[in-house]
């Protein structure tokens, strides 16, 4: 069933620079899910059933490539292209017209769509001569709605394809003025940030980072976004898929959850995705219930049931050494001093260095389940020294929760 017409959109940027909000300046949690060929591989039917199942799964922002993922002349479910004749200043009005009914579909669910305005196997067709009439088209188009953000993406590095990328921002502003947030999302065959040659560009609202297979250098490349000025927003865009064959090792649920906690815990935000997603074998929709996007809305409630908006990465809250790599482990804390939360990547002894509460003498601390959100109470504390917490028997991470009484 519909949801009422949500009231979330648009979105802007915080006064501080870290987070977004919404309409009534409520600070917004992006979880994202990347939806890659939700407008080229599926009937309207099937979308609304993968849209219900993000929503109800707590993802708030679902990432779509508008022309899909490969060749553009490859037609959707329908039999259509998005340009006629591979000219992208010629778009075809049937594709779009699906593209129309999802994007007011992904409204009535209360989503935000990220639209991928092309994607980088596409480099042939759309060129810096092009680019500005294509993006200009498709942001006028949709102007009026409001729970939209729209990213480029190219191969890095960035600054061979400036010229482009450039284009492409001048036709959004021209055909919606500064109604939607802009972002760019860089293809890498390695880890790769937006930041780096761009983020000083004024249309560059937040920035975006893939790491495919690299996903122990979330933590450092988040980090690295988060303390540049000035202050933009950080999305850890893409990482490795849930049940992925192509990186050289499982991807794994817990893997999944790991790279997620370090990208909240650095400051940043984070966006799913599972191998079915984009490669649509038959079986894409038992995927839906992956149980990485299941921890994912896990994640979601744990964070959102607090002021996820107000933490300070602070990695000296271990008294001991954190571990780095693949078993990092990562905290935060509250600008005010009545909480730290602690993701424990692995099965471990911390030392915890209680002074950093200040809001309060006494802390009770809680053991968090990132699989299933049972919490358990561990016991309380002065909030002084610098206790050792081991993590419960047989879990694969935890999250330490500490606050002021």
């Amino acid at each position: 069933m519909l949801s009422q017409e949500p009231t979330i959109a648009p979105l802007s940027i915080s006064p501080n620079g870290r987070y977004f909000v919404d309409l009534n300046g409520t600070p917004f949690f992006w979880l994202g899910d990347t939806q890659w060929q939700l407008f080229r591989d599926f009937s309207l039917e099937e979308t609304e059933f993968i849209i219900k199942d993000r929503a109800d799964k707590g993802f708030s922002v679902i990432q779509v490539m508008v022309t899909g993922v490969g060749d553009a002349t490859i037609p959707n479910k329908d039999g259509q292209i998005p340009w006629l004749n591979n000219d992208p200043t010629t778009p075809n009005e049937t594709y779009f017209s699906k593209v129309d009914s999802i994007v007011r579909m992904a409204r009535q669910y209360g989503l935000i769509l990220a639209l991928y305005l092309c994607h980088n196997t596409q480099k042939k067709s759309i060129q810096p001569w092009n680019a500005r009439a294509y993006t200009r088209w498709v942001a006028n188009r949709y102007q009026a709605e409001p729970h939209l953000l729209w990213v480029f993406v190219t191969e890095v590095p960035i600054s061979e394809h400036l010229p482009l990328i450039r284009e492409l921002a001048t036709g959004i502003r021209e055909g919606a003025g500064n109604a939607h947030l802009i972002s760019y999302h860089p293809d890498p065959v390695m880890p790769a940030l937006s930041s780096g040659e761009i983020h000083t560009e004024s249309w560059l609202a937040f920035n975006m980072i893939q790491t495919w297979n690299y996903y122990e250098g979330i933590y450092g490349w988040v980090t690295r976004d988060y303390c540049r000025t000035p202050v933009k927003p950080v999305v850890m865009a893409e990482g490795a898929y849930e049940a992925g064959t192509e990186y050289g090792f499982p991807i794994k649920p817990h893997l999944i959850r790991q790279q997620a906690y370090w990208s909240y815990l650095a400051g940043g935000y984070h966006s799913y995705g599972h191998n079915h997603n984009w490669r649509v074998p038959p079986d894409w929709k038992s995927a839906l219930d992956a149980p990485g996007a299941r921890h994912m809305k896990i994640l979601r409630d744990i964070f959102t049931a607090r002021r996820w908006w107000d933490l300070v990465p602070d990695q000296w809250i271990f008294a001991s050494q954190s571990i780095e790599g693949t078993t990092r482990n990562t905290a935060a804390r509250s600008a005010v001093g009545d909480w730290i939360m602690a993701y424990l990547s692995h099965p471990t002894t911390v030392s915890i260095n209680l002074s950093k509460i200040t809001a309060g003498d006494q802390v009770e601390a809680f053991w968090i389940d990132p699989t299933t959100g049972e919490t358990i109470s561990i016991g309380h504390y002065r909030n002084a020294g610098m206790p050792f917490f081991s993590t419960p028997p047989g879990w694969e991470d935890a999250l330490l929760w500490l606050a002021v009484k």
